[in-house]
């Protein structure tokens, strides 16, 4: 048999077990809690000069950028940096052709309101990709989003 003050202490054992698994659970969905897929929109082209050069940018926004929180893009200096910025930021956002060819990225993002002004370029006597896509790249917990595809005119 089983003593009274014996099964007090196992029922306040296993409650504090539960409550440690609970928290554990509800702490590991918040760092991992799925991220939605970028909507990707085209705003238009505009030509423009560098390098003694001329090109067109191509410019896009992600209208559910509101959905991502600003932390995904805080400086991470804990993570590889980007070519010599030791405080790039924690979500990398990059754009591809629609065969997977890396177009260009953005690794210092201050908040998702940057979101609403992406792009890449090309050189203006180039013809662009028709369709592109950009991939959101959580480097903190690996987690990798993308958009669907989306033409490069209007």
């Amino acid at each position: 048999m089983i003593s009274a003050k014996t099964k007090i202490r196992l029922t306040i054992l296993l409650g504090l077990i539960s409550i440690t698994l609970g928290s554990a659970l509800v702490t590991q969905g918040q760092t991992t809690a799925a991220l939605p897929n970028p909507t990707l929109m085209f705003l238009g082209a505009e030509p423009y000069e560098a390098g003694g050069k001329s090109w067109i940018r191509y410019r896009y926004a992600v209208a559910n950028r509101e959905a991502f929180p600003d932390s995904l893009f805080a400086a991470s200096p804990a993570l590889p940096p980007c070519g010599t910025n030791t405080k790039a930021s924690r979500t990398w956002v990059d754009f591809f052709d629609s065969r997977g060819k890396r177009l260009y990225g953005f690794c210092a993002l201050g908040n998702s309101a940057d979101l609403a002004k992406i792009w890449f370029a090309a050189e203006a006597d180039t013809i662009p990709p028709s369709w592109v896509y950009i991939e959101l790249n959580d480097r903190q917990t690996s987690t990798k989003v993308k958009s669907g595809l989306v033409e490069t005119t209007q």
